[in-house]
């Protein structure tokens, strides 16, 4: 008897359905094909196991299963639910009757309860394109992939559930979710806020001015002036995530497996902090089976490195082409995979291997040419892709013991905000870009006009910093970036000179 069940497949962040077609005929063995990796082979055993302990038999007679499309490999042991249904509608031990309506994916333990599996919320999309009835998936899950309209989504517990579900004697609770409701909810409370961090009022300027236009930025101090506290905190003053962005981010999330148990949208943008020993494979991702690395999972949100000059070098020039682009593809011999990277850089170091180059209290102690020795480990082209350039001094303690309340973050990002709703009605007409950050050099061109002052002095600026011409656009951006919070149509002096102050970690003006 031939029976079809359905399962789905996921590449990069998005699913494939995959069809599951189980044979019995006359004869002995087990036969699986259609590209099965070793975890989808081993699920025979899984199987066996678990339906022995809710009393139901495997088939002892010649079983071909075949995963089609069958030129595209089968990975991970979310297909055993889709398999092990598939045996029993076959063996005529479950009614078979309504597994076309279903998308089926699971993990058996040997007892029959059914393990979480990654990227239920890219199977639940897929369902719904391809017009399912519904989706059936382990408990842990359900929330996730219920975020999903116009598609009936069921937990269950166990394989016997899903088996008497099937044969009517059990009818599974439907998980709905007012996902509007949930998403506005979870975006109130804030875990850090501006307002925690004594002084430091221009470096909060700076990743205002970074938040508003979407700009990379370098935070550079001796230890302890604060510039892991201010980093952390700058999530707080990005505008929160739209639905098409929590939904965007939260399958990168899915994917990767990252999501919590039982958890649905992610509503707050992502912060990501990896150590300084990643390698180049888990920072951009890929692996045999491509997963979506830490660029990818700070995609709508902040990418922090901390102790920049630690990194490995390959490490940071993988980064090149990312931040330019907003995307990584990942490509192997018979397929490649794109995942999103639209991410802010935010970075930190220290001046000089001692840490307190032009500190205005204590003595560098490293020896001549070290300090521009220490910054080279950052090469050129990165730091080019940089917008800002701050320099953090430590904070007195006059200002560590004041009791004067500073600026929430609040109150920062409803400037943000402002400055963002100016830049999508600039936008509005490309598909693309939505910050200042993201101009290509077309739209530089005709958004960035200056002044003829304004020309003379970025001039200047441009001589006496030897600033390349990725350097220049940078602070063309930035300076526009600054009007906009000032509310100005035009870029004026004052915004292109605030703009050119956050260059200073180029070669020629840095550690000599």
């Amino acid at each position: 008897m031939l029976v079809k069940t359905f399962g789905s497949a996921v590449y990069g962040v998005n699913a494939m359905t995959i069809t599951v077609e189980v044979n019995l005929t006359e004869g002995v063995g087990y036969f699986l094909v259609g590209l099965p990796d070793s975890a989808v082979k081993e699920s025979m055993h899984r199987i066996e196991s678990a339906l022995k302990m809710c009393d139901y038999k495997m088939p002892r007679r010649k079983v071909v299963i075949n995963m089609a499309p069958a030129d595209i490999r089968k990975e991970g042991s979310a297909y055993d639910l889709t398999i092990a249904m598939g045996l029993l509608a076959a063996s005529e031990q479950v009614n078979g009757d309504a597994l076309k309506d279903f998308i089926l994916m699971g993990e058996l333990s040997l007892d029959g309860k059914l393990q979480p599996i990654k990227g239920s919320l890219p199977i639940a999309i897929q369902a719904r394109q391809e017009k399912f009835k519904g989706l059936i998936v382990p408990k842990e899950n359900a929330r996730e992939a219920a975020i999903v309209n116009n598609l009936e989504v069921y937990g269950a517990e166990n394989i016997k559930e899903v088996i008497d579900f099937f044969n009517g004697d059990l009818q599974l609770e439907k998980i709905e979710i007012d996902t509007r409701r949930e998403f506005l909810e979870q975006q109130q409370g804030l875990d850090f806020d501006f307002a925690d961090v004594k002084g430091q009022e221009n470096i909060k300027r700076a990743l205002e001015i970074a938040a508003a236009g979407g700009h990379n930025a370098i935070l550079i101090g001796p230890p302890g002036a604060g510039k892991t506290m201010l980093a952390k905190r700058l999530p707080t003053i990005l505008p929160p995530l739209d639905l098409h962005e929590a939904l965007e981010t939260t399958k990168i999330h899915s994917v990767a497996g990252k999501l919590p148990i039982n958890s649905s949208l992610i509503s707050v943008r992502p912060f990501r902090s990896p150590h300084h020993t990643i390698s180049d494979v888990a920072l951009v991702g890929g692996g045999n089976n491509p997963q979506p690395g830490e660029i990818s999972l700070a995609h709508n949100g902040v990418l922090f490195l901390d102790e920049l000059p630690e990194f490995k070098r390959t490490v940071l020039e993988v980064l090149r082409q990312p931040m330019e682009e907003r995307r990584i593809t990942i490509s192997r011999a018979k397929f490649s995979v794109d995942y999103p990277a639209s991410f802010m850089l935010v970075s930190a170091m220290n001046p000089c291997p001692c840490g307190f180059f032009n500190h205005p209290e204590k003595e560098c102690v490293c020896a001549p040419g070290v300090v521009q020795k220490y910054l080279n480990k950052i090469s050129g082209p990165l730091l080019d892709r940089i917008d800002l350039h701050v320099e953090v001094t430590p904070v007195s303690f006059n200002e560590l013991t004041s009791h004067r309340v500073s600026e929430k973050s609040e109150a920062v990002r409803e400037r943000v905000i402002k400055a963002r709703e100016i830049q999508q009605e600039r936008f509005k007409e490309s598909k693309d870009t939505h910050c200042n950050a993201q101009m290509t050099s077309k739209k530089l061109k005709e958004i960035c006009v200056l002044t003829s002052a304004g020309e003379n002095l970025l001039k200047t600026a441009m001589e006496k910093l030897g600033l390349s011409a990725r350097a220049y656009d940078r602070i063309l951006k930035v300076s526009r970036t600054i009007a906009d919070l000032a509310g100005s149509p035009e870029i004026k002096v004052e915004h292109l000179a605030e703009a050119i102050q956050y260059r200073s970690l180029d070669r020629e003006s840095w550690g000599n």
